[in-house]
């Protein structure tokens, strides 16, 4: 195990309070582009996350009003052009195993989004556990605007499975941009707040999670990830062998000891 509370990031803004850690781009400027080393410093993060100890959630915040305006135009795709395709599969690589790290982190990830998100910072967003918007939110998978197919980073495997196959071929074919309106409604934000709010409604989902049984909230994000690739049976027997695992740890003994004694239960977990 590890402790990454005192992690020292060069290229985001990274802050953990209580087991909650908070992640801002900050290239407010420029509406928080990613560059090739913020991709490989955040993949790396979420790759470490998975032994940290003093962590049990992740929250994805905006900075300066916006979340992320996807890869940076002159510091990535500029320089994409001039490369060959070695290059051009190593860097589509490191992007897809940020994805990777996110999805296997063993921890709830939360992004609560404002102003736009859109390339990889929908991706971002796409890829979490938990989506949390305001009105003004603004999300495109614009690939397709740039040239390029939509099925990036996972975008094609993930989109359909929040949104549909038709809501997310639209939005994958056109690049267009989604209101937030249409992202609650469609199921891909679980709920709109107002700006001044934002950062606080996020924080407190993830100290409601954080307060719960957090080994055991690591098995779920488990299944929930790798459920998609199995048949129904497979799927029942790996949550049979996911809720026996959980009923030997101690959270679920003083569960019990809780309900009995009509109090309310303090996890561990462990």
């Amino acid at each position: 195990m590890s402790a990454m509370a005192r992690l020292k990031p060069k290229h985001f803004l990274w802050e953990v309070q209580g087991k909650v850690a908070k992640i801002r781009l900050d290239r407010p400027e420029r509406k928080n582009p990613l560059t090739f080393d913020s991709y490989a410093e955040l993949r790396d993060t979420f790759r470490g996350l998975v032994y940290a100890e003093d962590v049990d959630a992740v929250v994805f915040l905006p900075n300066g009003g916006n979340f992320c305006s996807g890869g940076d135009v002159h510091d990535i795709i500029g320089p994409l052009v001039k490369m060959d395709m070695k290059q051009l599969l190593a860097f589509t690589r490191m992007t897809g195993d940020f994805v990777k790290a996110m999805l296997n982190c063993g921890k709830p990830i939360i992004s609560a989004v404002d102003g736009v998100a859109v390339g990889a910072g929908a991706i971002i967003a796409m890829s979490s556990d938990i989506r949390i918007a305001t009105p003004e939110a603004k999300t495109a998978f614009l690939f397709t605007r740039v040239g390029l197919a939509g099925c990036d980073m996972g975008a094609c495997a993930i989109l359909p499975r929040i949104i549909g196959q038709g809501r997310a071929a639209e939005l994958l074919y056109t690049g267009r941009t989604m209101s937030a309106a249409e992202g609650e409604r469609w199921g891909f934000y679980n709920r709109l707040v107002e700006p001044a709010a934002l950062e606080a409604d996020a924080l407190d989902m993830a100290a409601r999670i954080v307060s719960g049984p957090t080994f055991a909230h690591g098995i779920t994000k488990t299944q929930l990830n790798q459920e998609w690739s199995m048949g129904l049976d497979q799927a029942i027997e790996a949550e049979a062998q996911a809720q026996a695992i959980c009923m030997q740890t101690g959270d679920f003994e003083r569960a019990y000891k809780a309900f009995v004694a009509k109090e309310k239960p303090v996890f561990e977990g462990n």
